[in-house]
């Protein structure tokens, strides 16, 4: 069998990036890190209080977001309202 050698160039993490993947679960890291590699950008990270950071990745158009859960799951209806 031949060995396939990975095309896609992956740009070294950021600081900036690297803060906010701190401190996430890593189910919910797994679930960032699959979702980027369709385009998808980890914008920020909410961290209630005594409670599980909650990612918010948007689409490549920015028009649509959505939250990771905990346990990595894709929530395309969150809670969260943003400011405009």
């Amino acid at each position: 069998m031949s060995e396939r050698k990975e095309r896609r160039r992956q740009q070294p993490p950021t600081a900036e990036a690297a803060a906010l993947r701190d401190g996430l679960l890593p189910a919910q890291l797994a679930t960032v890190n699959t979702m980027e590699q369709f385009k998808w950008e980890l914008r920020f990270v909410r961290r209630p209080m005594f409670q599980a950071p909650v990612p918010v990745l948007f689409e490549p158009g920015g028009e649509r977001y959505v939250v990771v859960e905990e346990d990595g799951t894709i929530n395309h209806n969150p809670s969260l309202r943003l400011r405009p």
